[in-house]
């Protein structure tokens, strides 16, 4: 099997990549108290040193209050946590890599034993005043990326965090300018947060945007029940200036609607014609929910996702779990060395290394 088309070069705008490897964000929180350490820089250096084209952060909280449910997620606020994070890039720029944060508001969710999931009937709504602050602090946190030096951005519009909550009409009731009955009416904040976002940082610089289909609270969930519906949910968001769309599945290889094989990025950029990112599982046998429950994955080869990409269904391909266990599985792609990537073991989701 060729994984040429993986090593060749990408560019869009400003971003200029020298493959089409992107590790994909994955929650660490081992900031401690939200600041960046050296582990954080030294991590994410090994990767930029070991041939991935692009490197998202995990989650990174803008000032609001409720952005986190960890302490030690990072905040991308404050000087403090900014100095690490400059310390971050300038890391991962020394070791020859590009980077982006993913900027985060968790909304109304928890991640522990003692923070269960809430009742959605009961989750608590944002007035109009907090969404124009949430709004201002998103793109202020941007503002901040571009400052230090960083390549790109994410904003982490997915799995049921607080834009995907907007998304969701199980989780927007609203009855006001920000809720509606449609998908396109409940994406009036997630356009309104990327608008504000564009004018923070310019036209040239590129704003990625993380989507799904499913939710932590319900892997089932369906935003888009066909091509008409998703297309009225990303033009409005492309036209807000987002530059590439990031389509997380569990699974890369499941098809998106019946009667076509293409995935959710492949249909994300047949319809709005922007380049996009794939992700879900890719390079390994089992998706990355069993993780949580401390299971391993076997590695897998890599021929149906080259297959896509040559056809041009996508542009990037973000790599989660492999990256976490083996910091060299691009590089050993690059260099014929199959043989010695490494299984992906539960364990690695609690160390940096």
């Amino acid at each position: 099997m060729s994984t040429e088309s993986l090593f060749t070069p990408f560019q869009y705008k400003n971003l200029e990549l020298k493959n089409r490897i992107v590790m994909a964000p994955m929650t660490r929180a081992q900031s401690d108290n939200g600041v960046p350490t050296q582990q954080i820089a030294d991590y994410y250096a090994r990767r930029a040193a070991s041939e991935v084209g692009l490197i998202l952060s995990e989650g990174t909280v803008i000032n609001r209050p409720g952005s986190k449910n960890m302490q030690n997620i990072p905040d991308f606020y404050g000087t403090e946590a900014l100095n690490g994070w400059k310390n971050v890039i300038d890391a991962v720029h020394q070791n020859g890599g590009k980077m982006g944060p993913q900027i985060w508001h968790v909304g109304d969710t928890r991640s522990s034993p003692d923070y269960p999931l809430v009742d959605m009937e009961k989750a608590s709504t944002m007035t109009l005043e907090d969404i124009q602050d949430t709004i201002a602090q998103f793109a202020a946190s941007a503002k901040s990326a571009k400052d230090l030096g960083f390549d790109v951005l994410e904003v982490h519009g997915a799995h049921g965090y607080l834009i995907d909550q907007f998304f969701w009409e199980v989780t927007n009731t609203r009855n006001d300018e920000y809720g509606g009955k449609t998908l396109k009416e409940r994406s009036r904040f997630a356009v309104d947060v990327i608008k504000a976002i564009r004018a923070a940082v310019g036209e040239d610089f590129t704003i990625i945007l993380r989507l799904s289909q499913w939710k932590q609270q319900d892997y089932k969930s369906r935003l888009a029940a066909n091509p008409a519906e998703m297309e009225d949910w990303l033009l409005p968001l492309k036209e807000a200036g987002v530059d590439i769309f990031h389509c997380s599945q569990r699974r890369f290889w499941e098809p998106e609607f019946e009667g076509s094989d293409l995935n959710f990025a492949g249909w994300a950029k047949k319809l709005t014609g922007q380049p996009t990112i794939t992700v879900g599982s890719v390079g390994l046998n089992s998706d990355f929910m069993a993780a949580f429950a401390g299971e391993g994955s076997e590695k897998a080869d890599l021929t149906e996702l080259v297959r896509r990409l040559d056809r041009q269904d996508f542009d990037l391909v973000a790599v989660g779990r492999a990256l976490l266990s083996d910091y060299q599985w691009a590089k050993k792609i690059k260099d014929g060395r199959v043989e010695e990537l490494a299984n992906f073991e539960g364990s690695s989701l609690g160390v940096l290394y």
